[in-house]
């Protein structure tokens, strides 16, 4: 019984493991079946096993298209069956994606991040008026924040309002502006309002009957 017992290094290697070896066994069945309608049935059903696998998904027709491309590669692109929908070829599966270009950004002022350059960007093509002032407003507030966030003293709405001047192209500009961005203090509290208040643990009190249990 010992001399019979299979390891799985000695095995078949699994193309797409989740599936299991014996998933990766009908599959090979099915390639070794001498007529096409027995291996179109056949093909048939295991794509209906593998769905129940995930039934969460088995239902959705994208999903189907997955499993039949999944059927394919698992047969190593050797089983000759019919499918729905357009059979996957080896050179296609083995061809190398193009070196997709990761994009550098380097901005002056890297503690605003590249959400408030975008942010600003957007505010430049709107139509001047009270929505294009509110958000140059909400950009100004956000920039100081992250400026507090990045030096825990405090800045003047001078600072801000220079910055957003200078990365803006000179299109937002506040430094005539009579109204005052929020207090750095009140930013630094509603942060650490709310840092805070996942650092409390829930405080259990004593039931009263311990309390007045006597002990011996």
């Amino acid at each position: 019984m010992i001399d019979n017992l299979e390891y799985n290094t000695e095995r078949e290697h699994l193309i797409i493991p989740e599936y299991g070896r014996h998933m990766q066994k009908m599959i090979n069945h099915a390639k070794t079946l001498e007529t096409k309608e027995e291996r179109n049935k056949v093909a048939k059903g295991i794509i209906a096993v593998m769905g129940n696998m995930q039934p969460h998904l088995r239902d959705v027709a994208d999903f189907q298209h997955k499993l039949w491309d999944q059927l394919f590669i698992m047969s190593n692109f050797e089983l000759d069956a019919d499918s729905p929908y357009e059979i996957p070829t080896k050179e296609i599966y083995e061809e190398r994606p193009e070196v997709l270009e990761y994009p550098q950004n380097f901005p002056k002022y890297r503690f605003y991040g590249n959400n408030i350059k975008t942010m600003i960007d957007v505010a430049n093509t709107w139509e001047d008026g009270d929505l294009k002032k509110a958000l140059t407003y909400t950009i100004a507030n956000h920039m100081k924040k992250c400026f507090l966030n990045w030096n825990k003293d405090t800045v003047e709405d001078a600072v801000i309002f220079d910055h957003l001047f200078e990365l803006s192209g000179g299109k937002l500009n506040l430094k005539d502006s009579k109204e005052d961005l929020s207090d750095s203090t009140s930013l630094l509290r509603t942060k650490g309002k709310y840092s805070s208040n996942t650092s409390k643990k829930p405080h259990h009190k004593k039931n009263s009957a311990n309390r007045q249990r006597k002990r011996y």
